[in-house]
């Protein structure tokens, strides 16, 4: 049985917080990084196939071997609805059958997690891991700095710092 990490984030964009939380998931088989299609709270967040890019080139620059990226949410967005995280969960575990699961939250994410869609059965279904960020660098403060036309270089990884700068988003 493998042990899957899934990390669900908007990555709007991928930071060195974030960085710094799959760090403290080393001990894990596979490491699910997840963009949300449609924030459940209504952030407005850049283009989803935009952030999959840059999440590309994040697992590109860090180079783990048990970190991917997975579009899970697209597959089950429905317009004007967003996609829960009950529903990630209860779909991976239809792909990854006899693998057990664990759930990562931040903790500005955790303190809120009664506000979760179904958060009781997913405490029963399946583990649910809270986990700082060892680093306090927001998608925020990258979105500040780009634009301002100031440079991420310390706040993100090579690759996303080298795209953020050829693409203009933010």
């Amino acid at each position: 049985m493998n042990k899957i990490a899934v990390f669900g984030s908007a990555f709007n964009p991928p930071s060195l917080g974030h960085k710094s939380v799959i760090e403290s998931l080393s001990h894990f088989d596979t490491i699910l990084l997840i963009p949300s299609i449609c924030h459940a709270w209504g952030k407005h967040m850049a283009d989803f196939e935009l952030r999959c890019k840059l999440v590309e080139a994040f697992i590109r620059d860090l180079n783990l071997l048990n970190l991917e990226l997975s579009r899970i949410e697209e597959s089950l967005y429905k317009p004007g609805e967003s996609v829960t995280t009950f529903d990630v969960l209860e779909n991976l575990q239809k792909i990854y059958r006899t693998d057990d699961i664990t759930f990562v939250i931040g903790p500005d994410n955790f303190v809120k997690f009664n506000q979760f869609c179904k958060a009781d059965e997913i405490m029963t279904r399946w583990s649910v891991l809270a986990c700082p960020e060892k680093l306090a660098v927001r998608s925020t403060l990258i979105r500040e700095k780009l634009s301002k036309k100031e440079n991420v270089d310390a706040f993100t990884t090579s690759g996303v710092a080298r795209l953020l700068s050829e693409l203009d988003v933010y």
